[in-house]
């Protein structure tokens, strides 16, 4: 698969690594068969850990009974040829055969003590309806929420990695665009509504204020993207080095992990080019009754011709 939209690769919001060893089988089956207690403690970045690999040994045994188990009714998956609920993607997984999946750059993104975010890479031997699929790495994202004291798989994402192409050498290209030095007009602020929120961003980028930019990340802000994962230091500082006056937004959807976090996905596509689409997806939290971005993951679309890309969930 192809990356494509290579310059918004820094610029879109709504978007993270420890070494750990391939799946222990017994964490994994005690993530699966640990009844959660009702209490309101965090979850541990070990547990959390060892359930997400536990969906992935249920994969891989064809457990698409426990694997179910293991995700929240209301269940979001963003990848390269759409966005999936729980019962779509328990339909895909039928021609889907993991073999083998090994992992590294274990990394938890606390959002409140109901829910947590995951990062990883994973590199896969696997099939689908026969034919194989690129082995990886992919740069991964996962959420999970506590509901009703048990944590529950809510969100995952995932961009196969790639090396990004070079820069533009064009005249118009070779001097990016200044940013402005400080804020021309204080931005509508964000709030609970996550869709509003990506749309003030696209207005910050537009208008190249890369101060106001700033002010809607939260200060351990995330962007996983095919080429390389981005803190909040790397994404501010892409702003005003491209033109993203003629990107276009659509297909957007929002779903709440509680009171606290919301998600949005959403596609993003150059005005009037054969430019290919990409999915991009963010997580937005309430920090003090301020609301910010904590993760972004932007994801290539997949050419109609092209294999799918290898799916977690």
């Amino acid at each position: 698969m192809k990356k494509i939209l290579a310059l918004v690769s820094f610029l879109v919001v709504a978007a993270a690594c420890t070494t750990e060893p391939s799946v222990n089988k017994q964490l994994a089956s005690n993530a699966n068969n640990t009844v959660a207690s009702k209490s309101t403690a965090p979850v541990s970045e070990a547990d959390i850990t060892a359930r997400e690999k536990a969906t992935w040994k249920a994969l891989e045994k064809k457990d698409y009974d426990g694997f179910g188990k293991m995700l929240a009714s209301d269940y979001i998956e963003v990848e390269d040829d759409g966005v999936y609920d729980k019962a779509g993607i328990l339909t895909y997984l039928k021609d889907l055969n993991i073999t083998e999946a090994t992992f590294s750059d274990w990394k938890v993104l606390p959002i409140d003590k109901d829910a947590v975010i995951l990062t990883y890479n994973v590199n896969l031997k696997a099939t689908y309806k026969g034919q194989a699929i690129p082995s990886g790495p992919y740069r991964a994202a996962a959420a999970w929420v506590n509901r009703d004291g048990k944590w529950l798989g809510f969100y995952y994402q995932s961009t196969e990695a790639k090396t990004a192409p070079p820069p533009p050498t064009s005249a118009s290209s070779t001097q990016p665009a200044k940013a402005t030095a400080s804020p021309a007009a204080k931005p509508a602020e964000a709030g609970p509504d996550p869709i509003a929120n990506e749309k003030i961003v696209w207005d910050t980028f537009k208008s190249k204020n890369s101060a106001a930019f700033a002010a809607l990340l939260a200060p351990e802000f995330v962007d996983i993207e095919s080429d390389a994962v981005y803190d909040k230091a790397a994404t501010v500082k892409s702003v005003g080095q491209f033109d993203t006056s003629k990107f276009e937004e659509a297909d957007w959807k929002a779903v709440k992990l509680d009171d606290d976090a919301s998600l949005v996905t959403f596609t993003v596509k150059a005005i009037g080019s054969n430019a290919d689409l990409e999915r991009h997806s963010s997580i937005w939290v309430n920090r003090g009754g301020k609301w910010l971005a904590l993760l972004h993951v932007g994801t290539p679309v997949a050419k109609p011709a092209a294999k799918p890309e290898a799916k977690k969930m």
